[in-house]
């Protein structure tokens, strides 16, 4: 008996010597809370797909003792089957903007109507959906090279609206309006899983890149993607030993050389895109058949079984602040390889 009690005690003991060295960024959405709104979202390129079984995350500002600072998008290997990456967002409330910070899960939750492009269209996800062990891939959404990645297919969403915004933040002046849908308040109810290890450090080395700084870029980061978090570390360690971050970019989070967050400049330019700078933005495909599925990746639809379902609330919610998706992408040639339609969900 003795010896269980030690043994609990000493469970007890590593757990919590691990959340107190936990990085910050897992608990940032809790303390992170900034008196000015964040740059808009910049406009770059995804980079081909490293491998099957990778996922997109999308790049965000993050907030540090020297101000905003970009973290670049990259192709994360998740941390389970199943899981899909809900990512993090900027909200003002208070008289403040806090950041609710991305997390793992079974099914899309809210991310604040942000359209972060690249099948993260304001509401759920287009690119791609979790089926018997693998990931489905939607090319139209994504840069594969579908001569290594066989599980694919092609499935445009043609996004409501007038205009494609580069909001970056949910409420405030000027933010987007976006609310939880039903699907998405359960979703964010259910077990979350924090992000990885790999993902935490990408964040932290992209702190101490100086080209990243909103401050320095003027909203236009140097890198604003990568394939990999590892291919971003070797850079950002480079950058950081040629020029590291000295007192005066410090005076300079109180700022800015970040473009302003007008309503104007926010609608203004079209993100997203492929290899080869082809625009990541929606095909208009009036007849598309909705059918073609775009399972969990749809927040709304945990299980979509049915093709019905695919008339997407997500993609019809997104309204104008959702971004277009791609066009053309240099691969997508050879859409005879490509996976025909799926139905929705987790098989």
């Amino acid at each position: 008996m003795i010896a269980l009690k030690m043994k609990r005690l000493m469970l007890k003991m590593v757990v919590g010597a691990a959340l107190l060295t936990a990085p910050a960024m897992s608990f940032a959405g809790v303390f992170i809370s900034v008196g000015f709104a964040p740059p808009v979202l910049p406009v770059y390129t995804q980079p081909l797909c490293p491998g099957d079984g990778y996922l997109w995350t999308p790049g965000y500002w993050a907030y540090g003792p020297y101000g905003y600072y970009w973290v670049p998008g990259v192709w994360v290997q998740p941390p389970g089957v199943g899981l899909l990456w809900t990512p993090g967002y900027w909200g003002f409330f208070g008289g403040s903007y806090r950041w609710n910070a991305g997390y793992w899960g079974p099914h899309i939750g809210f991310y604040g109507g942000v359209n972060y492009g690249f099948g993260y269209i304001g509401h759920g996800y287009e690119g791609g959906y979790w089926e018997g062990g693998h990931f489905s891939y939607n090319r139209s959404f994504n840069n594969i090279n579908v001569s290594v990645i066989h599980n694919t297919y092609s499935h445009p969403v043609a996004v409501g609206g007038g205009g494609y915004s580069r909001v970056s933040f949910n409420g405030g002046a000027g933010g987007i309006a976006a609310r939880p849908l039903p699907n998405e308040m359960a979703a964010q109810r259910e077990q979350h899983v924090q992000p990885t290890a790999l993902q935490q450090s990408h964040q932290a080395a992209a702190g101490q890149d100086r080209n990243q700084l909103a401050s320095v870029n003027g909203g236009h980061p140097q890198m604003a993607a990568a394939h990999t978090a590892n291919e971003y570390h070797n850079v950002a360690t480079q950058h950081a030993q040629a020029h590291p971050l000295t007192a005066n970019d410090r005076a300079g989070a109180a700022g800015g050389g970040a473009r302003p967050n007008t309503v104007a400049g926010n609608n203004a330019t079209q993100r997203g895109g492929f290899a080869g700078g082809a625009q990541q933005q929606a095909r208009p495909q009036g007849g598309q058949p909705q059918q073609q599925a775009r399972p969990v990746a749809q927040p709304q639809q945990a299980a979509r079984p049915q093709p019905q379902q695919a008339a997407r609330p997500a993609a019809a919610q997104s309204q104008p602040q959702a971004r277009p998706q791609p066009q053309a992408r240099p691969q997508a040639a050879p859409h005879a390889q490509a996976a025909p339609q799926r139905s929705n969900g987790h098989r």
